[in-house]
C-alpha cells in the first residue's frame, strides 16, 4: 500500500506521527467505452467553449459562478488556505460508539505508526481500548476540512471519515404517517423468522455475484469470441426475474417460515406428495385390470341403443325359432341381426372417434370387438340352417 497523506494525531500534548493508507478498495472490474461499429476507444477531451481548443490538465483552474459572475480560484490561493495546510488530526473529544449514526460513516483509512518510537500511538490505543470509547477528529484532507471517528480494528488505528450532519438529508416520507395497524399474530411471525435466520456476521461468506457473472461473460467471450451464447454460459435465460408477485403479508410471512424451518414440515409434505403420486401412477397402471368396470360404462356411453338393438335380435331369434322356421324368415332375422349389428359398430366407431385419447374410447374400442365376434356365430348359424330345404 502507498501512503496517501502524512500527518500527526493531536492528543491533547501528545502528538502522535502516523501516515494515512486507504482502509477500502473498489473491486469492481474496470469497463471503459468503445464504438460499437469498429471498437474504438471512445475519450473525453477538457475543450474551452471560448477558444475551442483542448486544454491540457495543468492549465485548468477551479472557478466559482454565481448570479452571473465567476470567480477563478488558482491553485496556490487554494493551498493557501490555513485548514488546507494544516497536516494535524485534532482529537476534540471522545464518544460512546453506539452514539455514532452508521449513514454518517463515508470512508475508512488505517493509520500507521510514522515514527522510531510508536509508543505514543500504542499510548493512544490503549486509552481507547480501557475507556471503551471513539475519538471524534477534525482533519483537512484533499481541499476539504473533514470530521471523523477515531477507533481501533486489530491493534491498528482506524481513521473513519464522517460526513458533516448537514450532509445528511432528512428522511420526509408522507407515506410513514399513514396509520398502519400490525396484528399481534403477525408480529409474533415476524420475530419467528427473525429468529429463524438469526446468526453471527461473516462477510467472508459473501459474493459480489455481478462481478463474478462479468467475469465469467468476459472469458467466455474470449474465448468464443462475438458468437456467444448467454444462456449456454449462465445455464439460465437472460432477464429470466421474478414476475412480482403480490401475496397476503400473513401469507408470505408463513411461506418465509416453512422455508427456514424446512426439516419435518417439508420432508412430510414431501411424503405426503409422493403417495398421493403413487396412488395415481397405481390407477393409471391398474386400467388394464379395472377393465370389466369400465366397459359396463363404456357400454352405457356407447348408447342405449346398441343395448336394445342387442335384446330386439335375441327376441326376434327367439320368436323365430319357436314360430316359422322357414329360410325366408331365417334370413330376415339374419339380415335383421346383421344390419343392428353394422348400427352397433357405428355407434362403437363414433364413440371411440370422440374419446380416441380416453380409457373410455380404448372400452369402447374393446365392446365394437366383441359384438363383432358375438355377432359372426350367429350369421354362420342362419346360413346353415337355410341352405338345409335345398
Amino acid at each position: 500500500m502507498r501512503a496517501i497523506w502524512k500527518g500527526a494525531i493531536a492528543f491533547g500534548l501528545v502528538n502522535v506521527p502516523v501516515k494515512v493508507y486507504s482502509a477500502t478498495e473498489d473491486h469492481d472490474i474496470s469497463l471503459h467505452q468503445v464504438h460499437n461499429a469498429d471498437g474504438g476507444r471512445i475519450r473525453y477531451q477538457r475543450r474551452c467553449e471560448v477558444c475551442g481548443q483542448v486544454i491540457d490538465y495543468s492549465d485548468i483552474e477551479k472557478a466559482f459562478e454565481e448570479d452571473g459572475r465567476t470567480v477563478v480560484l488558482s491553485k496556490d490561493e487554494l493551498k493557501a488556505i490555513p485548514a488546507e495546510n494544516s497536516h494535524e488530526i485534532e482529537v476534540v473529544q471522545f464518544v460512546p460508539s453506539e452514539q455514532l449514526e452508521p449513514m454518517m460513516f463515508e470512508k475508512s483509512y488505517y493509520l500507521e505508526p510514522d515514527s522510531k518510537s510508536p509508543k505514543a500511538y500504542v499510548l493512544l490505543r490503549r486509552a481507547l481500548e480501557d475507556t471503551d470509547r471513539v475519538a471524534i477528529v477534525q482533519y483537512a484532507l484533499r481541499e476539504k476540512t473533514r470530521l471523523g471517528a477515531l477507533r481501533i480494528k486489530d491493534d491498528v488505528l482506524v481513521l473513519q471519515s464522517l460526513l458533516w450532519p448537514d450532509e445528511v438529508r432528512e428522511a420526509n416520507f408522507p407515506a410513514l404517517d399513514t396509520a398502519i395497524k400490525i396484528s399481534a399474530q403477525e408480529r409474533d411471525m415476524s420475530a419467528a423468522l427473525v429468529e429463524s435466520m438469526a446468526a453471527d456476521f461473516e462477510p467472508e461468506s459473501f459474493t459480489d455475484d455481478y462481478q463474478v457473472q462479468l467475469r465469467k461473460l468476459i472469458d467466455a467471450k474470449l474465448e468464443q469470441g462475438e458468437s456467444l451464447d448467454t444462456d449456454e454460459t449462465f445455464g439460465v435465460e437472460a432477464g429470466d426475474g421474478g414476475k412480482g408477485e403480490v401475496i397476503d403479508l400473513m401469507e408470505a410471512l408463513k411461506r418465509s417460515l416453512d422455508r427456514k424451518r424446512g426439516g419435518a414440515a417439508a420432508a412430510t409434505g414431501g411424503a405426503d406428495s409422493e403417495e398421493e403420486e403413487s396412488d395415481d401412477g397405481g390407477a393409471e397402471q391398474g386400467d388394464k385390470p379395472a377393465k370389466p368396470a369400465r366397459r359396463s360404462s363404456g357400454s352405457r356411453s356407447s348408447g342405449t341403443g346398441t343395448a336394445a338393438a342387442s335384446k330386439t335380435s335375441a327376441s326376434k331369434a327367439a320368436d323365430t325359432k319357436t314360430g316359422t322356421r322357414s329360410t325366408a324368415a331365417k334370413s330376415t332375422a339374419s339380415k335383421s341381426t346383421a344390419a343392428k349389428g353394422t348400427s352397433t359398430r357405428s355407434t362403437a366407431a363414433k364413440s371411440t372417434g370422440t374419446a380416441a385419447k380416453t380409457a373410455a374410447g380404448k372400452s369402447t374400442g374393446t365392446k365394437a370387438a366383441a359384438s363383432k365376434s358375438t355377432e359372426k356365430p350367429a350369421a354362420k348359424a342362419t346360413t346353415t340352417r337355410a341352405r338345409k330345404p335345398a
